[in-house]
């Protein structure tokens, strides 16, 4: 079986700020041609992380690892490396074309083959009739779609985007997910994201690595970062959550809301503390509350769209349903989940 390789590693990579660790002791590896997401809310140490992989930022400990070569020491301009930022930071004194050529005219390439990769780069973006342009002349989209024409036409190996979608209103965010992840697989390199937006890592990423707090708190594909939260944290920061304080009978078996329930999870010893995840999505109504596991009225009804989302009161807690069904406040319903949608967690601080 071949190893896997990895271009970029992080060794106890380590930032502090005026005596504040932002960036505390993390691990890492990123593979070739991957789309990795680093996700987390304001101050968790992504964007550090990002900068530091760039040459942005110095690292007060840890290695940098780029094709299994120490990093550290490499100038920004010599790594392998380019950097979207969420202020596209293009030049408004040049036209598209001179913006994507910067970096080659630098590099004093061949004028022949600054018109030839510009023109392919420009055509790839959908950019061709743009390039005399002026910059500020032109959509957020499209200002977006030109830095990282700039940034790719220099062929890095490893494209870093700092939340460039951040300035774009919501369809065209939409709209520039999909394309970016279309770009990403076609160019076939590795792009490293940072954004907040949970929806936005979910929809582009091979892999999704949550933070907070200078720490990695999980490392997953989209669907196990959902499904399967290692804690708290992660569980309550990836959508919508019912975090529930149960106890772990044994394999199998789990007891909250003063009843036993049937779950798939194992190995958590007998009559332990633990946490409980159950998404909304999971949790089914039914209209007669006898036929239901769990029991409760509902006291809000919000209607979403594609959806209700209602929250369901009982004696132990509130619940979140989202169902396509509506049913009005003060209705006594029950509620049923399956035991593959009932997912138990380590209890934080126990064990």
């Amino acid at each position: 079986m071949a190893k896997e390789k990895y271009i970029i590693e992080l060794r106890n990579l380590t930032k502090s700020f005026d005596g504040v660790k932002v960036v505390d002791s993390i691990n890492l590896k990123i593979k070739e041609n991957e789309f990795v997401t680093l996700l987390g809310p304001s101050g968790c140490g992504k964007t550090t992380t990002l900068r530091m992989i760039g040459g942005f930022e110095e690292p007060d400990e840890g290695e940098i690892l780029f094709e299994g070569k120490l990093l550290n020491p490499v100038p920004p301009y010599k790594r392998n490396i380019n950097t979207v930022f969420q202020r596209y930071a293009l030049f408004p004194h040049m036209n598209v074309f001179e913006n994507v050529a910067f970096g080659l005219r630098i590099k004093k390439l061949p004028k022949d083959e600054i018109e030839e990769r510009v023109e392919k780069m420009l055509r790839m973006m959908d950019l061709e009739k743009f390039g005399k342009r002026h910059v500020d002349s032109l959509s957020g989209g499209q200002q977006q779609r030109v830095a990282i024409a700039r940034a790719l036409v220099n062929e890095p190996k490893v494209l870093l985007l700092d939340e460039p979608l951040g300035a774009l209103d919501l369809k065209l965010r939409k709209e520039m997910q999909i394309e970016l992840l279309d770009m990403q697989r076609s160019v076939g390199i590795t792009f490293i994201y940072v954004t907040h937006d949970q929806e936005e890592a979910l929809t582009m990423s091979d892999t999704v690595v949550v933070m907070n707090e200078g720490h990695i708190q999980q490392v997953g594909t989209p669907e196990d970062i959902y499904n399967e939260p290692t804690n708290r944290f992660v569980a309550d920061f990836i959508g919508e959550s019912n975090i529930i304080e149960a106890t772990m009978l044994e394999d199998r078996k789990v007891m909250f809301d003063g009843r036993v329930f049937d779950c798939v999870d194992t190995g958590f010893g007998t009559n332990v503390p633990v946490d409980v995840v159950i998404r909304p999505e999971d949790l089914q109504i039914v209209t007669d509350p006898e036929k239901g596991m769990i029991r409760g009225t509902v006291t809000s009804v919000v209607f979403k769209g594609v959806h209700y989302e209602m929250l369901i009161e009982n004696e132990y807690r509130e619940y979140m349903v989202h169902s396509t069904l509506m049913f009005p406040e003060e209705t006594q319903v029950g509620m049923n989940v399956q035991p593959f949608d009932i997912h138990v967690m380590k209890k934080e601080g126990y064990g």
